[in-house]
């Protein structure tokens, strides 16, 4: 099985634009075995202060996340790119165990290798408690909204 993951750097900004959304898409699926095959066998992320190397930690790391984060969804937004990195913006949703409700904004870096893989993920999150009646994410995005900058507030 291949494990090339179009598109391949270096990046324009129809294939930025591509990336950022298949990323999302993938997120949003909350399947960690899906999303930790877009990295590369030793992937190195720092996501908050948690820092973890490889497939398998991904794995672990998403595992439960998604056991903690219920009801996640996520949007992103392509802050920038160049040659083979990409910079985006993020806000998703969640709820905890107690029906707390959550939105969490953030930035990431991403580098990938020449097979269009990510072999470097660096997240800063910060999270704000809300109702669940502030909720404005409820799933994945529809197609019509892919690229759509999402509010900040």
């Amino acid at each position: 099985m291949s494990e090339d993951r179009p598109p391949f750097p270096p990046f324009t900004q129809e294939t930025a634009l591509r990336k950022v959304q298949a990323a999302e898409d993938a997120w949003n699926t909350r399947d960690p075995r899906r999303v930790a095959s877009a990295y590369t066998p030793d992937s190195v992320w720092r996501n908050r202060d948690t820092f973890v190397q490889g497939r398998e930690e991904i794995f672990t790391f998403l595992t439960r996340k998604w056991e903690r984060e219920l009801d996640y969804a996520l949007r992103k937004n392509l802050w920038t790119f160049h040659d083979n990195r990409i910079a985006v913006r993020f806000q998703y949703e969640w709820h905890d165990q107690s029906g707390q409700g959550w939105r969490s904004y953030g930035n990431e870096l991403w580098e990938f290798d020449e097979r269009g893989l990510m072999s470097r993920r660096e997240a800063s999150i910060n999270d704000v408690a809300i109702s669940l009646g502030e909720r404005r994410i409820h799933g994945p995005r529809p197609a019509d909204e892919h690229g759509a900058e999402f509010p900040l507030r």
